[in-house]
């Protein structure tokens, strides 16, 4: 039997296309984060942080567990927080459950601005991405995406 030898680095066309997606997804990126910033004053990840929240339970969250559900460092998620917490977008507070464990809870205010930034967010997201391509394309990425999240062993996402 004849073994197929692949090659050991990328195409040329192959890295043209890694190129062009990670510059592009970047540039999206930081417009939509200046964006949500100058409209509603939230840093991207604030709205991460209170959209995680908004969607627990009693808008409630072990940092730990909100530390991996947004994949950040549980030590830039603790000083994130804390100038949340100054700010009074959120709480945290002992678990009841175990004496070394903190929930971060959302306040009214917390949610009354995520709420208020929703909409001009998905708005910019509208505009950003979704507008500037086609039924087929967005099923294309998807496919796409969903390809490289079961290739690195992330959760789908429907």
């Amino acid at each position: 039997m004849k073994r197929v030898r692949r090659r050991a680095l990328p195409t040329r066309e192959q890295l043209r296309i890694w190129r062009n997606y990670v510059e592009t997804a970047e540039v999206v990126r930081l417009r939509l984060a200046g964006r949500l910033q100058s409209e509603t004053s939230l840093s991207s990840g604030d709205y991460v942080v209170l959209l995680a929240l908004s969607e627990a339970e009693g808008q409630t969250l072990r940092s730990s567990v909100l530390a991996a559900r947004i994949e950040w460092e549980r030590s830039r998620l603790s000083h994130h927080l804390g100038r949340m917490e100054k700010r009074g977008l959120l709480r945290r507070v002992p678990c009841a459950d175990d004496v070394h464990g903190i929930d971060v809870v959302m306040t009214e205010v917390g949610a009354e601005t995520f709420h208020a930034a929703t909409v001009p967010h998905l708005k910019a997201v509208r505009e950003m991405f979704a507008d500037a391509l086609t039924d087929d394309q967005l099923s294309h990425l998807d496919e796409a995406t969903q390809a490289l999240r079961r290739h690195l062993a992330l959760d789908p996402r429907d």
